[in-house]
């Protein structure tokens, strides 16, 4: 059992080697989120390190591993299932998430959510409407920002519903830069009445994916709905505690700022890849630092996206009748509580002796200067 692992003399060594192994797949992973993820507090990324690491295992293990859809669900399942009851499987990620799940008593719906668009994904479903591409993106994007959102301590179904549609307008993003690597891989995300309605011949376009100015009008038209839905989810970033703002801005701007170059680009994904300069990068994470400090008071309550509101009613009703997996986890709790904590400790002792490095260098630097 879980319990059983968390003794001082054992945790303190495994947590600094299991928080080094899932920063290593958040590394090679999405690197906007890396980069994000570095401006939260450390209460909040030792978790968000944590579940990225669960997530990208989940994601490879679903679509291009060994076994088949319906058998790698089930063995995912089954790893919830022994995630949910305190008593994960032997493995970094399984190990990692457990105690997230325990500590921030994360709903399980939001997770069964995700794996549902991994098995989406593997399958090669069709999706004809954008509310379709919505359905798809609140499974595989949204259910991530408002797994973040609660892990924040944030959990009222307004900022539960603006971090869902910012996950939304994300994939929304990608799914406009990767057009052309998706359709050279068989795939296709864009809304096919879309195209249909441009003139394109879906089938024989996949054949031969190549832009066209009716290709670029069908673009046009996802990135104007990823702004639509980025400005409406800004509102919520303002619900969040002031100290995990700046990262959740910072990938808000990041990802909005693909779709720009995209649009600099000439709207043509399958000749190139839309791709922010890293000075950009950095001059957007520093308006994020700044803009977070004086963001307004949430705006009025919106309605949430159709494809989303599901998962927003699940969170709700499971925060009013208390978190429950089956069986009780309080008396692990403080054991679990310490279990993170001492991630944290060693996150922060990562960044510490890093800036000690820095520190180093510079000095060396200056002495050198000096003489």
């Amino acid at each position: 059992m879980l319990a059983n692992t968390f003794h001082a003399e054992t945790v303190a060594p495994r947590a600094a080697v299991d928080l080094d192994a899932c920063v290593a797949l958040m590394r090679t992973g999405s690197k906007t989120f890396f980069a994000a993820s570095r401006l939260l507090p450390v209460r909040v990324r030792a978790s968000s390190i944590a579940l990225y690491a669960f997530c990208r295992v989940a994601d490879d293990m679903v679509d291009g591993g060994d076994m088949g859809i319906d058998d790698a669900m089930r063995v995912l399942s089954h790893r919830l299932d022994r995630i949910y009851a305190g008593d994960p499987q032997d493995c970094v990620e399984d190990r990692a998430l457990s105690v997230v799940v325990q500590r921030h008593e994360l709903p399980r719906p939001l997770l069964d959510a995700l794996l549902d668009g991994f098995a989406w994904d593997a399958q090669g479903r069709h999706y004809d409407t954008l509310e379709q591409v919505h359905d798809y993106g609140a499974r595989v994007a949204g259910s991530v920002g408002a797994m973040m959102c609660w892990i924040m301590g944030v959990r009222s179904p307004q900022a539960l519903a603006r971090a869902c549609e910012l996950g939304v307008a994300m994939q929304l993003t990608n799914i406009a830069r990767d057009v052309g690597e998706d359709a050279r891989n068989g795939r296709l995300y864009l809304p096919r009445e879309w195209m249909a309605q441009a003139g394109i011949d879906t089938d024989a376009w996949l054949r031969q994916p190549l832009g066209s100015p009716a290709l670029q009008g069908v673009v046009s038209r996802l990135l104007d709905e990823a702004d639509r839905l980025y400005a409406q989810a800004t509102a919520g970033i303002a619900q969040l505690p002031r100290d995990c703002r700046s990262a959740i801005l910072a990938a808000r701007l990041i990802y909005a700022e693909i779709g720009q170059q995209l649009r600099r680009d000439g709207l043509d994904p399958c000749a190139r890849r839309a791709v922010v300069p890293a000075s950009r990068k950095l001059v957007l994470l520093a308006c994020a630092s700044l803009q977070s400090g004086w963001m307004g008071r949430p705006a009025a309550a919106v309605p949430p996206l159709a494809a989303i509101a599901y998962l927003v009613d699940q969170c709700h009703t499971l925060d009013e009748t208390a978190f429950s997996s089956g069986i009780s986890t309080r008396p692990f709790n403080q054991r679990l509580a310490w279990m993170l904590d001492m991630f944290e400790r060693v996150e922060a002792r990562r960044q510490d002796e890093r800036h000690g490095a820095h520190r180093s260098v510079a000095a060396e630097a200056g002495q050198r200067l000096s003489h």
